[in-house]
C-alpha cells in the first residue's frame, strides 16, 4: 500500500512498527522486505517511515505489505516497535503505555532511555540479552552482527596494509604472504580468521580459553600457546596468577611484534574492553602494521585505540573500527531482521501478540516491564548511580 492514511486502531491485528535510523553512521534497518511479507503473513499489521530501507538499499518500492506513515505516527500507534539502534528519549515518550520495542537496547550506556521505558510502562527486549541457548540460535543477533564485523575488519586491514596478503610468485620474484593475528576466537574472531586465510594470509589466533584451539585449527590458523591455561570450573575462565599473567603476555606481544595486520575482537558485554596491546607492544611493530581494533565503542583492546578515528604510532596504524556491520548493511539487515522474526514468532498467533513469560528466552531477555526494570544487572547498575 503506497497511500500514506491513518491507521484504523479498531482493527485487532497487532501494529508492527520501523523507522528510519536516526543514529549516525547507522544505515542498517529492522525490517527487510522479505521479513516484512513474513510479519504480514502472520496476521500482523506492518507500518514504516519511507526510506527507512534506502541506506541498507531496501527501496521503499520492495516493501509490497507495509503502510507508508511518518514516524510520529509509527511511534504513537505501534504495539511493536523494532529498531537497530536504541530509541531516544524523546521517541520513548511518544510510545502508547504498554507498548513492545525490540532491538539493540546498549543498557550498560543508556541508563536515560532505560529509565524512560520503564517510566513510560514500555516493555522492552534488548536482543544482546538473548540467552546463548541451542533454541535461540537462530534469534542470536550479537553472533549474526558480530560475523559480519569480524569479516569486515580484516578487509579493513588488508585495505590499509601496503603489502599483499597472500603469497604471489612473479617474474619480479615471490612475494610472502603476510601475517594476520586475531585475537579472540569468539564469533567475531572466527569470522575474521576465515577470511584472512581466504585471502591468502598466513594466520595465528590467540584466545585466553584453550577450548577454541580445535575451532582455530579446524579453519587452518595456527593457535598461539602461552603455556597458561586460563580454564576454571564450570567453564569459566579462572583468574590468573600475576606471573602467570607476565608469561602469557610476554608470547603474545611476540607474536604482535611479528605480525602485518592484528584483528583484535576481545569485549564483554556492559564492561570497558580488555587491554590487551599495550603501547610497548605497537611499539615493536613493524612500520606499516596495522591493527584493526573490533572493541574500540568499548574502549579498546590496544592501549592507543581512538574510537571512530585511526591513529598512526611510529609508523603502525591503529584503526578504531566502530559499527562494522552498518558497512555491510543490507546482509547486516537481513540478518539482523531475520533474528527479530524468530524472536518474535513464537509470540504473534493470528496477529496477535501473546508472551510466554515462562519461556526463557523471553524472561532472560526483557529489559523493562510493567513499570520495573526486569533484567537484575541493568537494575543494580542504575540504584547504584543513584546513590551516587
Amino acid at each position: 500500500m503506497s497511500a500514506p492514511s491513518p491507521l484504523d486502531e479498531t482493527r485487532m491485528p497487532v501494529i508492527i512498527g520501523a523507522l528510519r535510523e536516526a543514529a549516525p553512521h547507522e544505515a542498517r534497518v529492522s525490517l527487510v522486505p522479505e521479513v516484512a511479507d513474513k510479519f504480514a503473513a502472520s496476521g500482523a499489521r506492518i507500518a514504516m517511515e519511507r526510506g527507512a530501507g534506502m541506506r541498507a538499499r531496501f527501496p521503499d518500492a520492495n516493501y509490497k505489505n507495509v503502510e507508508w506513515l511518518d514516524a510520529t505516527a509509527i511511534l504513537q500507534q505501534a504495539d511493536i516497535m523494532l529498531t537497530v539502534q536504541p530509541l531516544t528519549v524523546e521517541q520513548i515518550g511518544q510510545l502508547k503505555s504498554g507498548a513492545v520495542v525490540v532491538g539493540f537496547m546498549q543498557p550498560h550506556a543508556r541508563q536515560a532511555e532505560i529509565v524512560a521505558l520503564r517510566d513510560r510502562r514500555i516493555t522492552s527486549f534488548a536482543m544482546e540479552l538473548v540467552p546463548r541457548i541451542s533454541r535461540a540460535q537462530s534469534m542470536d543477533a550479537l553472533s549474526s552482527q558480530a560475523s559480519i564485523a569480524g569479516y569486515k575488519a580484516v578487509l579493513i586491514g588488508a585495505d590499509h596494509l601496503q603489502k599483499f596478503l597472500p603469497m604471489l610468485t612473479t617474474a619480479a620474484g615471490t612475494i610472502r604472504p603476510s601475517q594476520v593475528l586475531v585475537i579472540g576466537a569468539g564469533v567475531a574472531g572466527l569470522q575474521a580468521i576465515a577470511t584472512a586465510k581466504r585471502l591468502g594470509a598466513v594466520v595465528e589466533a590467540y584466545d585466553v580459553r584453550s577450548a577454541t584451539r580445535e575451532q582455530v585449527k579446524s579453519l587452518g590458523a595456527k593457535f598461539v600457546d602461552t603455556g597458561v591455561s586460563a580454564e576454571g570450573q564450570g567453564g569459566y575462565a579462572r583468574e590468573l596468577t600475576a606471573e602467570e599473567k607476565q608469561r602469557q603476555q610476554e608470547v603474545l606481544d611476540a607474536r604482535i611484534a611479528a605480525a602485518d595486520v592484528v584483528v583484535t575482537t576481545a569485549s564483554v558485554p556492559g564492561r570497558a574492553a580488555p587491554k590487551i596491546i599495550s603501547r610497548a607492544a605497537v611499539e615493536r611493530m613493524r612500520a606499516g602494521a596495522v591493527i584493526v581494533d573490533i572493541a574500540a565503542e568499548q574502549g579498546g583492546n590496544c592501549e592507543l585505540t581512538q574510537a571512530g578515528e585511526t591513529v598512526d604510532h611510529n609508523g603502525v596504524s591503529i584503526i578504531g573500527a566502530v559499527n562494522l556491520p552498518a558497512q555491510l548493511a543490507y546482509n547486516a539487515s537481513e540478518m539482523y531482521a531475520r533474528n527479530l522474526l524468530n524472536f518474535l514468532k513464537p509470540a504473534l498467533e493470528k496477529g496477535e501478540l501473546k508472551i510466554d513469560w515462562t519461556d526463557e528466552v523471553f524472561a532472560q531477555s526483557c529489559l523493562t516491564h510493567d513499570g520495573a526494570i526486569k533484567h537484575e544487572a541493568t537494575r543494580a547498575a542504575l540504584d547504584k548511580r543513584g546513590s551516587q
